[in-house]
């Protein structure tokens, strides 16, 4: 399988090399803009491509074309990854940034939510057996998936963020990964815990080993001082962790003292507001930074 095929692979490079990646953001319609720029500045294009199912009216039009954009990267030679921005279940689908995605259920609503047979707990699993669909597209075309829901777990600015402890955050992720892999039968996603750099209390978000393979750390305050590589590493142990989101690009000489991230991700239009071409030159020819053309082939 080729899920397996990724993660041996990320298993392989650990401590030794980095895979490049940019997240596109919206719009959906466009799903290579901020690879395509990489591309321009480099000539390389990065080895992990990253989309996102969105909230607007228009990205939620337009997911197809996202998504068989994320089958057209996979072949090829890109790994790829998804993100879920997502509308909390007592909203419609379409839902706006402030009020939306950035919103807050009462302790009420969250019970309702993780508890089996609620309503907002249906709500939560229709919202997936339509997200279910487009993975299953993926499934079928063998694609693997680096899936990375309700990421961020630590931030409590997102509706599903900010709830630590056993019925929080992390219950939520368990219930979503355990609706997607048993009801619906995704074997094609390799499930991503994403924390950022603003709380060291990961043990209150850690939905449990069994429920994620790759650990991604979001930076975007002081997340590259090695005081956070060396708190996150005995959380991790041997699994891959990975730079899942960044503003500012880590240096070679941060990845050398830092080798076990298996892939940075920078924030699509940030990176080129916050780096130079000098500096994201300097990154992606780094002997140590893996591009799309030097990814082995998965299939």
């Amino acid at each position: 399988m080729s899920k397996i095929a990724v993660l041996d692979y990320l298993k392989s490079i650990d401590g030794k090399q980095t895979v490049s990646g940019i997240h596109n953001r919206e719009p959906n319609a466009k799903p290579t803009l901020q690879t395509d720029e990489i591309f321009k500045r480099t000539g390389k294009y990065p080895g992990l491509w990253s989309g996102d199912f969105l909230f607007s009216k228009a990205d939620v039009e337009n997911r197809w074309i996202m998504i068989k954009e994320c089958k057209r990267q996979w072949e090829q030679g890109s790994l790829v990854q998804l993100l879920t921005h997502v509308a909390p279940p007592n909203q419609p689908e379409v839902c706006r940034w402030e009020g939306g995605i950035m919103s807050h259920l009462t302790d009420t609503q969250w019970t309702d939510l993780v508890t089996e047979g609620g309503e907002l707990n249906k709500a939560w699993k229709e919202r997936l057996d339509g997200y279910a669909v487009y993975l299953q597209f993926l499934k079928d075309a063998g694609v693997p998936v680096l899936f990375r829901p309700l990421h961020e777990m630590n931030q409590g600015k997102f509706w599903w963020g900010g709830r630590p402890g056993s019925e929080g955050t992390a219950k939520l992720y368990r219930l979503t990964h355990d609706y997607l892999t048993k009801t619906k039968k995704l074997t094609n996603l390799i499930w991503t815990w994403d924390m950022q750099d603003m709380s060291r209390d990961f043990v209150e978000y850690n939905p449990g080993s069994r429920y994620w393979e790759v650990f991604a750390f979001d930076i975007y305050d002081q997340g590259f001082n090695k005081s956070w590589y060396d708190y996150i590493l005995p959380i991790v142990g041997n699994k891959p962790m990975a730079i899942g989101e960044c503003d500012r690009l880590p240096t070679p000489k941060i990845l050398t003292e830092q080798p076990r991230w298996c892939f940075f991700m920078s924030w699509a239009e940030l990176t080129f507001e916050k780096n130079s071409d000098e500096q994201i030159r300097a990154l992606y020819t780094s002997a140590s930074v893996v591009t799309r053309d030097e990814l082995p082939k998965f299939k």
